[in-house]
């Protein structure tokens, strides 16, 4: 490879590494936001999974991992330095499988983590009680959740009829964020008093709430944004991919390293 070729790929691959640090930060911000998040899905699962802050902190050590990737590319190209570049490659291919590993596990494991997820909301849904401080954080999100999507439920509004406080006002109330009238979205959280007085024991259809479930509505999210998330992730591959090329080809080509070139602290 000539002098030319040497330099050009040296300051693609220093820009790569412009991309890594902002990808990094990222990644760090990302997981920040799930552990500091209080007000949405997130807020949900982080409070009733244990697995959930694990993988938040996971996606900090990522990102931290990833930015100083970045910054030792960046100091490899321009100095090239090829224990730099070399150190950066394995770690790269390091991170390229364990993101292919991390799918796989998701993909098969899918239906598992469905049922984990439908378990964790029916519970919420059961003990719900906006008189209870402890779970306040939580059974916020789960309101916002409800009025986002529009859905009431996991998989329907049927589900809070198994709540106790419901069960005992005989289901003259209902969730004030499952509700298809404004007026009731205004309060958002707790329970609503039925307009009309029923005979007996209400049920859910004649609550005037929405019909779908959650489950429904975040499975139809994933399909409307199944472009965009796919089109990252391999943005993300396919970026890695170029780095590992660009760093092996400049790496096999540096045929003497001058490490006074390398800043002096």
């Amino acid at each position: 490879m000539g002098s030319g070729c040497v330099k050009v790929t040296k300051y693609f691959l220093f820009l790569f590494n412009l991309l890594f640090l902002i990808l990094g930060a990222v990644i760090l911000g990302f997981g920040i936001w799930i552990l500091a998040d209080k007000t949405s899905f997130i807020a949900v699962l982080q409070m009733s999974s244990p697995s959930l802050k694990t993988g938040a902190c996971i996606l900090i050590g990522v990102g931290a991992l990833t930015m100083l990737m970045g910054f030792l590319g960046c100091l490899g190209a321009v100095n090239e330095i090829r224990c730099l570049l070399g150190l950066y490659f394995t770690c790269l291919m390091l991170i390229l499988l364990t993101q292919i590993a991390a799918a796989l596990v998701i993909y098969f494991q899918r239906e598992t983590l469905k049922v984990e997820l439908s378990d964790i909301v029916v519970d919420l849904i059961k003990d719900y009680d906006p008189l209870n401080e402890d779970k306040r954080n939580l059974q916020d999100a789960w309101d916002y959740v409800q009025m986002q999507i529009a859905c009431c439920g996991w998989t329907g509004a049927k589900e809070w009829e198994n709540n106790e406080i419901l069960r005992n006002k005989s289901n003259t109330e209902y969730p004030c964020s499952c509700s298809n009238r404004s007026k009731d979205l205004v309060e958002g959280r707790g329970f609503c008093v039925l307009d009309d007085p029923v005979n007996g024991t209400a049920t859910y259809a004649d609550w005037p709430v929405h019909e779908q479930g959650c489950m429904d509505g975040v499975e139809q999210w994933l399909k409307d944004n199944l472009g965009i998330i796919l089109g990252v992730c391999t943005g993300v591959a396919v970026v890695e991919l170029l780095g590992m090329i660009l760093s092996i080809s400049l790496c096999k080509n540096i045929h003497s390293e001058d490490y006074t070139k390398v800043p002096k602290s």
